[in-house]
């Protein structure tokens, strides 16, 4: 058995590690109920519990009708909860918090330039800046978009699109960013790059990331914790802390070749399989 180097420890990450103090989302009790056009009601989450911490990534799995877009819907403000209540921001600080919410769709407008597509979200919420311009700029070169600001949607490539919605999410300053499945549609390598990305979003900026997906190895990969949806209604089944022993910085490539990984694997699929 190889011995763990000092740089292993070092990078042996557990959730909440590098969270900040303090709580930006806090949910309790929640519920929700559909009603169909005949009467008949379907409640679709019930009793459900979860804070999240500054600076944390959660990533939610769940069977199908398990409520994980419906919850998005609730945290994101477009749909009002049946019962129990969200809160948004630090209560220790008074600090409020905004929510950004980037579906699995790009949703790039056609006839908008890729700079003007960054700035869309920066302009549905009051007058773009010079600034506003500048910062998008250097976050499109970063992601490698630099020379592509006058294209349009077309032009780019899945990976290449998604960037620029990133991009436009993430100029509104959000405290809380969703994440709905965002990679699902491309392919493995441009996944991996992207779940890079969104690492690198929670070490340089601290957001706050929960992320929906299907997929139990970008779960395990990118989260500080996995959250387990099961049952109808939905219910939180597990939450597991993800610890992961990584040679170096983790990455979406560390974090998958970390001996622990087939273990929360395992677990995972297991809960998934057990929570229907």
């Amino acid at each position: 058995m190889n011995t763990m180097s000092t740089m292993d420890a070092m990078n042996r990450t557990a959730a909440g590690t590098m969270r900040a103090s303090g709580t930006v989302l806090s949910i309790r009790e929640l519920g929700h109920v559909f009603i169909a056009k005949d009467g008949t009601a379907r409640k679709v989450l019930d009793g459900l519990t979860l804070e999240i911490g500054a600076g944390e990534i959660a990533s939610i799995v769940g069977r199908s009708g398990a409520g994980k877009t419906t919850l998005f819907n609730l945290i994101s403000g477009l749909l009002r909860p049946s019962a129990g209540r969200i809160e948004i921001g630090d209560p220790g600080t008074g600090a409020t918090g905004f929510v950004a919410y980037m579906l699995q769709k790009d949703l790039l407008l056609p006839w908008r330039t890729v700079l003007q597509n960054a700035l869309l979200g920066v302009e549905l919420r009051g007058a773009v800046t010079e600034e506003h311009r500048a910062s998008a700029e250097t976050m499109l070169a970063r992601y490698g978009l630099g020379a592509h600001l006058g294209a349009y949607p077309a032009a780019l490539s899945g990976g290449q699109r998604q960037r620029v919605a990133l991009t436009r999410t993430l100029l509104t300053a959000p405290t809380i960013l969703l994440l709905d499945e965002p990679f699902s549609a491309l392919d493995y390598e441009t996944r991996l790059m992207l779940e890079d990305d969104v690492l690198a979003l929670r070490a340089d900026r601290g957001i706050s990331i929960i992320l929906v997906t299907h997929d139990i190895e970008e779960a395990i990969a990118l989260g500080d914790r996995v959250v387990v949806l099961g049952g109808q209604p939905g219910k939180i089944i597990e939450d597991i802390s993800v610890v992961l022993t990584t040679a170096g910085r983790r990455d979406a490539v560390s974090a998958r070749e970390a001996p622990e990984f087939r273990a929360y694997h395992r677990r995972i699929w297991a809960a998934l399989r057990g929570g229907a």
